[in-house]
């Protein structure tokens, strides 16, 4: 199975730099893991620095839970006594970590922390009177498309001109 970023979207149910974000943060931090390998599902831990409930933590998580697999209690159980395939019990909130998030092969191998700096793509300066119109909407038709028209524009900045921009998503190896 392949994984992009529309099934991301269809997932959260929209189109942010949260949700682009947290797709290039995991993908990267998987080919850091893998390199040319395919990831094996129920074979990643997935490690959030923040609680669920703080800000885009929960996003984020859904995204990771998409690409690895990794999930929390509700997860799969796996298949007969020894649960081959479970999923269950590899996201894990809170963790003593300094990235945003930290991805660990199951076996205790190898791990990677991975951190997003969206500030390398930066908002279009009109967003700053656009936002705040938009929220308390107040914003004209007219100003409503252009918010979406240049969020968006952020979004594709992010995927397609800084995918492997190692300013945007940073990944190092994850020592004990």
């Amino acid at each position: 199975m392949q994984y992009g970023y529309a099934d991301a979207v269809r997932l959260a149910g929209h189109s942010c730099p949260t949700v682009a974000g947290a797709y290039l943060a995991v993908r990267r931090g998987l080919r850091a893991l893998y390199g040319d390998e395919i990831p094996e599902r129920g074979n990643i831990e997935v490690h959030m620095r923040d609680a669920r409930d703080h800000g885009t933590t929960g996003v984020i998580a859904a995204v990771a839970t998409l690409l690895t697999g990794a999930a929390g209690e509700s997860g799969f159980q796996g298949i007969g006594a020894h649960g081959r395939f479970s999923r269950r019990n590899l996201l894990f909130f809170g963790a003593p970590i300094d990235g945003l998030l930290g991805l660990r092969l199951r076996n205790g191998g190898r791990g990677v922390q991975v951190d997003l700096d969206t500030s390398r793509v930066p908002t279009d300066p009109e967003m700053a009177r656009l936002l705040p119109q938009v929220i308390a909407d107040l914003a004209s038709e007219n100003e409503a498309q252009r918010f979406a028209a240049l969020w968006q524009d952020r979004v594709r900045r992010m995927l397609i001109g800084h995918a492997d921009d190692p300013a945007l998503v940073r990944v190092w190896d994850w020592a004990d």
